[in-house]
Order: C-alpha cells, then sequence, then structure tokens
C-alpha cells in the first residue's frame, strides 16, 4: 500500500492534477480493491495508459479521448498478448468509471474502446504429464528446511488444486486434523474460505515438514523464507515471485524442458484428477471455481487427441 501513496506524484498528469483528483486516484487502488495482485495489474495499466498520453500530448485527463485509448491499445497489441491488452483495457475502463463517479471527469474515454478479439476453449498454462509430476517431487532434496519446505509447496499446488496466493497465505493452523485425516483451510480470492482434505501423498509431505521444521505457531506462516544467515526457516512468509523462481529451479534440476510457474501445479493436478475419471463438478468444487467453464480451461486431455491424431499423417 505504501507504493501507492507514491504513485499519484510521479505520475504524469495525475502529479500536476488538483488535490482532489490525485485523492480520487489513489482511493480507486486502496478503497476500490482489496486484492493485492489485482491492485498491482490495474496499477501497472494506469502507469502505462498515462505515460503514453502523457508521451503524445496529453497535459489533463480530461483531455485524454477515446483515440488516445485506441491508439495506446493498438500498441500495446503489438508487443503483448491479447489477453493481456484485454486486462489491461478493463482496468483502465474500471478506474475511468471511478473517475466519472467521483465527477473527477465527465464520461468515460475508454468505454467506447474495442479490445482485440480473443477466444480460446483452453488455457495457455504449461501442464506437466504424471511421469514428469512425478519427477519434479521425487527429485527435491529432502534433508535440509528448503527441500522440505519446497516439496510440501509444490505438493500442495498439485494434490490440492491450491492457488499460489492461497498456499503462501497459509498459517500453520490452516493444517488441521479433522476425523483423523490432515485438512487444509485455503484463503481464495474474495475472502473465501476453502477447506479440503489432503491427499495422503500431501499429508505426508506437510507433516514431514511441519514436524521436521519445528513448525508449532499456529498464526506464523506456513511457507517462509530461508534465512541466509542461519539457513534456517525466518518467520517471513514466501513470495510469489520467490515461490515462482523455486518452481522453475527444481523443474530445471529435475530435467524438466516445459518452462512452467505455479499455476501449472495446479493446472497439472485438475488434469491428472480429470484423466483418472473425476468429474468437471467435482473438479470445480475442489479447485472452488465458481463455474464448471473456468475448470474446463484447466482440462488438457484434449492435447493428447490432438498429437495422436497429427500422429495419423504417415509419409
Amino acid at each position: 500500500m505504501t507504493s501507492l501513496v507514491t504513485l499519484s506524484p510521479t505520475l504524469p498528469i495525475i502529479a500536476d492534477a488538483s488535490q482532489r483528483t490525485r485523492t480520487r486516484f489513489l482511493e480507486f487502488f486502496a478503497a476500490n480493491i482489496r486484492n493485492a495482485n489485482t491492485r498491482r495489474a490495474y496499477a501497472r495499466a494506469a502507469r502505462d495508459c498515462l505515460v503514453w498520453c502523457f508521451n503524445h500530448g496529453v497535459r489533463d485527463l480530461t483531455a485524454i479521448t477515446p483515440i488516445h485509448i485506441a491508439g495506446w491499445i493498438e500498441e500495446l497489441g503489438q508487443s503483448l498478448s491479447a489477453p493481456t491488452v484485454k486486462q489491461r483495457l478493463a482496468a483502465i475502463r474500471h478506474l475511468f468509471d471511478w473517475l466519472v463517479v467521483g465527477q473527477i471527469l465527465p464520461f468515460n474515454p475508454a468505454s467506447s474502446v474495442r479490445g482485440p478479439a480473443y477466444s480460446s476453449r483452453s488455457g495457455r498454462t504449461p501442464v506437466l504429464e504424471v511421469e514428469e509430476a512425478r519427477a519434479l517431487l521425487d527429485a527435491i532434496d529432502v534433508s535440509s528446511q528448503t527441500g522440505l519446505r519446497d516439496r510440501a509447496l509444490i505438493g500442495l499446488m498439485i494434490y490440492s488444486f491450491a492457488r499460489v496466493g492461497a498456499a503462501l497465505a497459509m498459517k500453520r493452523e490452516d493444517v488441521f486434523v479433522q476425523g483423523r485425516r490432515l485438512w487444509l483451510r485455503l484463503h481464495e480470492k474474495g475472502g473465501k474460505r476453502h477447506e479440503m482434505p489432503c491427499h495422503h501423498q500431501l499429508e505426508e509431505y506437510l507433516m514431514a515438514y511441519i514436524e521436521q521444521c519445528g513448525l508449532t505457531e499456529p498464526r506464523l506462516p506456513l511457507f517462509r523464507t530461508i534465512s541466509r544467515e542461519t539457513k534456517q526457516l525466518s518467520q517471513t512468509p514466501l513470495s510469489q515471485p520467490d515461490a515462482h523462481a523455486m518452481v522453475r529451479r527444481r523443474a530445471q534440476a529435475a530435467g524438466i524442458k516445459t518452462r512452467i510457474g505455479n499455476h501449472s501445479c495446479r493446472a497439472t493436478g485438475i488434469t491428472t484428477y480429470l484423466k483418472n475419471g473425476g468429474t468437471l463438478e467435482n473438479a470445480a468444487a475442489m479447485a472452488n471455481h465458481a463455474s464448471t467453464r473456468t475448470t474446463q480451461i484447466y482440462d488438457r486431455r484434449r492435447d493428447e487427441i490432438t498429437l495422436a491424431e497429427v500422429e495419423r499423417v504417415r509419409i
């Protein structure tokens, strides 16, 4: 939140605006958006848009027109994917709507601008084969606290379909016993609390991590950074960029060529579940998706069908 306080004084157009305008601008990020990842993405979009407009002669918010927004979107499309461009346009629309409601702008210059066309039945997140996922987990050296933590985190995202943000937000008390089985409590987007039982393999990974690392304080983060001095777990929660770098590093060490990330673990778990006869409805419930249409994006069973059909071309 501190970075947002310094955002408006350094942004072109906003920096020279009235105090009322700067306050309303900051309120959009601080009061209107609660999710930290969404706030970060929207702030990036606002910065890009305002810098582009400033570089093209705009010096006041009220001077921004649909032509400016269309030109910015057109230029973005030359270097970014269509989904990313659509996300940034949506962010700017929401920002300008907020400024219109606050009587800073007379109209929303982004409301009439169309984004790039895009349609996809499956996601772009790389998914591991079962053998690759097994190799990834087995290749982790668990003789250190780092290895125990990494195996537990990767296993959690695969076996429970957890988003990396929900996994890293877990406290020690979010792993608990119920009905003689280990359960997880995940704090998902929108303040939703999602509880589900542990897979037996995940239970083994988590208990080894918790017991061997001495994680007893219920309110401390479950997944933490490693102190450079002591090489032991600190009390600082692991960040998403650090988790992403860890997953990439572990995959490379396991000889996996696919460029996976945090979300690949979630996608791998869902795809494997569906391949083994799981239903789309249960997968949606386990992944805490509001709709099965979202879950279908993670279903990569069609990839195998496509590959089999391609191999029919015999010359």
